[in-house]
């Protein structure tokens, strides 16, 4: 077997490792994506994220054609009591066998600049990108009528492909 070779199977298994790591200790559950109209031109997805594995981990980015930009949310309340919306640079830590909930009034996934109106009922690829586990790939289903993330509703149970 020639160097190339050996160094091509090596990257092969280091990747379905890193893909295994990722469906094996991520899981996303109760996932939903919601804009305020057909003519709004951001939208935000809530979703809980499990991490089963013994290493905690990060979500430091989300990828999706949905929209221009897509950022990593909170909401803040000021010494006066408004409630600002702000980037998270640094992402949302994920320990190791706890969840971290993106929920309305929290933490979320912001979309601006959206390609196309969240239509009820479509779904919105997304990819989540973790600091240990990689990238994971999820269908996020629109519910625009969903009040919260009380754990009602769709109950999507998305993992890595």
């Amino acid at each position: 077997m020639s160097l190339t070779s050996k160094l091509l199977a090596t990257l092969a298994a280091a990747t379905l490792a890193t893909a295994a790591f990722a469906q094996d200790t991520i899981s996303v559950d109760d996932a939903y994506a919601r804009s305020s109209g057909k003519t709004a031109k951001a939208g935000a997805a809530f979703m809980m994220i499990q991490n089963t594995g013994q290493v905690d981990d990060r979500l430091i980015a989300v990828e999706s054609d949905a929209a221009a930009r897509v950022e990593l949310h909170t909401h803040i309340v000021d010494d006066n009591g408004v409630a600002k919306m702000m980037e998270v640079e640094e992402g949302f830590a994920i320990p190791a066998g706890e969840a971290h909930m993106l929920k309305r009034g929290g933490d979320h996934v912001m979309f601006m600049g959206l390609t196309a109106p969240f239509e009820q009922g479509a779904t919105v690829p997304v990819t989540l990108i973790f600091e240990k586990a990689g990238e994971v790939q999820i269908e996020i289903p629109v519910d625009l009528e969903r009040k919260d993330a009380g754990g009602h509703g769709d109950h999507s149970h998305s993992h890595s492909n």
